[in-house]
């Protein structure tokens, strides 16, 4: 098994009377890029900042590259963006990473190398003597990334990293997590960038009112209907009728009088749609799945946890 990077167990936050993370476990491993998806409040940073030793744990046990979060050496082996980092602007980038390097324990000619290298990997070459009050919001977001890069950490964590960057720096972004990837830097991503995360993730937490609800690859990580996309000639009455019968649901499309979308509760029944279309004499032009969207799944996981909270609520009140 692979050797475990973050350990979180029964792992609990509450403010006052408010429960902020309740009983969370989940382990991460060395080289793997976790992400971590939940709307707004539900949360995740909470939880990060607890993975950095910053927010004290109510209850629970945390573990990072095998030691407390208070272990001040381990602490060095760690990159941190946060999601809106302070920058002191009147500083020049190079003199920025030089103070950010300093916290690290680096020191001359090394420090004055890792800048430059970090500097290169953002796509910031060249700016060292550019003041950061000049910088923009995207140029911020890649300095940021370049100190959390300094000490070359075996564990980098990303607080919504791509916030403020266009398409091509988004794109840029997605590469270089993915070079870090493959050099063996292990990547906790708190995003709510859902085509990130499914590009670069080998498994997903989705966390929902301090819950954590499901943990797994994207790909496997929901049980749900299948959809197709169908296209016929001519939509009859008694072709319905029949579809009925193996479906779960099906919508039709004023819009496109041959089309429809289907959900089946198994791959093998799309031949039997087939078959059906077939033997009420219409000509078949399409018979397609629909590639669920990871924020398709998300929000649907998220309004499917609300409406259990609704109802055991109401459960609870009549009691």
């Amino acid at each position: 098994m692979s050797e475990a990077v973050i350990e979180v167990e029964g792992l609990w936050k509450i403010y006052h009377q408010l429960v902020a993370v309740e009983d969370v476990h989940f382990t991460m491993y060395r080289g793997e890029a976790f992400g971590f998806l939940g709307p707004n409040g539900a949360g995740k940073s909470t939880i990060v900042k607890m993975l950095l030793g910053l927010v004290e744990p109510t209850a629970g046990r945390i573990r990072v590259l095998g030691e407390p979060v208070s272990h001040l050496p381990t602490r060095r082996r760690i990159g941190y963006l946060p999601e809106l980092p302070h920058f002191h602007r009147w500083l020049k980038a190079g003199e920025f990473l030089q103070f950010h390097g300093q916290l690290y324990g680096l020191r001359g000619q090394q420090l004055r190398s890792r800048s430059s290298e970090a500097l290169e990997l953002v796509g910031l070459s060249g700016r060292e003597k550019q003041k950061l009050g000049t910088f923009s919001k995207g140029m911020l977001q890649r300095i940021g990334l370049a100190q959390a890069l300094l000490n070359r950490p075996e564990l980098l964590i990303l607080d919504e990293l791509v916030s403020g960057l266009d398409p091509v720096g988004v794109r840029d972004m997605r590469e270089l997590l993915l070079q870090l990837k493959r050099e063996g830097i292990s990547i906790f991503l708190n995003s709510h960038q859902l085509a990130d995360v499914e590009a670069l993730c080998d498994r997903v937490a989705i966390i929902n009112q301090g819950q954590i609800i499901k943990i797994g690859v994207p790909a496997q990580l929901f049980v749900e209907t299948i959809a197709l996309d169908i296209r016929v000639d001519t939509i009859t009455d008694e072709l319905l009728e029949r579809l009925r019968a193996v479906t779960l649901a099906i919508q039709t499309h004023p819009a496109d009088p041959g089309a429809l979308t289907v959900e089946i509760e198994r791959e093998e029944i799309a031949a039997d749609i087939a078959e059906i279309i077939h033997q009420n004499g219409r000509r078949l032009y399409l018979l397609a799945p629909q590639k669920a969207s990871l924020e398709h799944l998300f929000l649907q996981t998220i309004d499917s946890a609300r409406q259990r909270a609704k109802t055991a609520l109401s459960e609870q009140l009549h009691v």
